[in-house]
């Protein structure tokens, strides 16, 4: 039971990052513009390049917020730190439900404008694994502002646990955030075009946005309830 806890806050703050759309979006913005570039090979390593950045920055980033904990702050937080760990997830499930995507038809998100153009000039212009890699990590830390606190609660539980158990739980946070990726990866290899899964984003959307929202609040009360009442 001790170990249980800990690993199903990690297991759900990935599942919050998983459905959080900046990195399926870049991914779908880089295949569109490699596809017509190179062939099919090429595209595939550049896929995986980009999947492996996002998911390199993914792990590096528990790994030092794990470490910071562990040297600068008690292990586990204090309650008080947790109550504003929870009152920061109750404003990002308020925030995804008002600002995360932005109005209309479409899957445009929260970014600012010239961030948006970046990434999509990036996109646009990538045309070797090192960039694509590179591309990945830039994405990663554009969604930041939504990831941060997850990746906080998943590094303090992660500190929860007996050292052996440690590094699975910082390999299963990773795996679960970079599912989504992987799944497009996987429809496209099967043929499934990018106007289809855009499409299915699209339509989805409002469903999406709920379930994200619902998920932060869901950690919090999870958060809530067996560590800062406990």
């Amino acid at each position: 039971m001790d170990m249980v806890i800990p690993f199903s806050e990690v297991f759900l703050a990935a599942v919050i990052h998983a459905t959080l759309q900046l990195e399926l979006g870049t991914l779908l913005l880089l295949y569109h513009a490699s596809l017509g570039k190179h062939v099919k090979k090429r595209t595939k390593n550049l896929v995986s390049s980009y999947i492996a950045g996002v998911g390199s920055l993914v792990f590096l980033g528990i790994a030092a917020v794990a470490f910071i904990l562990d040297r600068y702050f008690e292990k586990p937080l204090w309650t008080e730190e947790l109550i504003i760990v929870v009152a920061m997830l109750v404003a990002l499930a308020i925030a995804t439900w008002g600002f995360y995507y932005r109005r209309g038809r479409s899957t445009e998100l929260w970014l600012p404008r010239s961030v948006a153009r970046f990434i999509d000039k990036r996109a646009k212009e990538t045309n070797s694994n090192t960039e694509a890699f590179s591309l990945g990590v830039l994405t990663s830390l554009a969604e930041m502002p939504f990831t941060l606190v997850l990746t906080v609660i998943a590094a303090n539980s992660i500190l929860a646990l007996p050292t052996p158990y440690q590094l699975l739980a910082v390999v299963l946070y990773t795996v679960v955030a970079i599912i989504p990726p992987i799944i497009v990866r996987l429809a496209v290899r099967r043929g499934q075009t990018i106007a289809d899964i855009q499409r299915w984003r699209v339509k989805h959307k409002n469903f999406l946005k709920i379930i994200t929202g619902v998920g932060f609040l869901v950690l919090g009360f999870f958060l809530f309830g067996f560590e800062v009442l406990s």
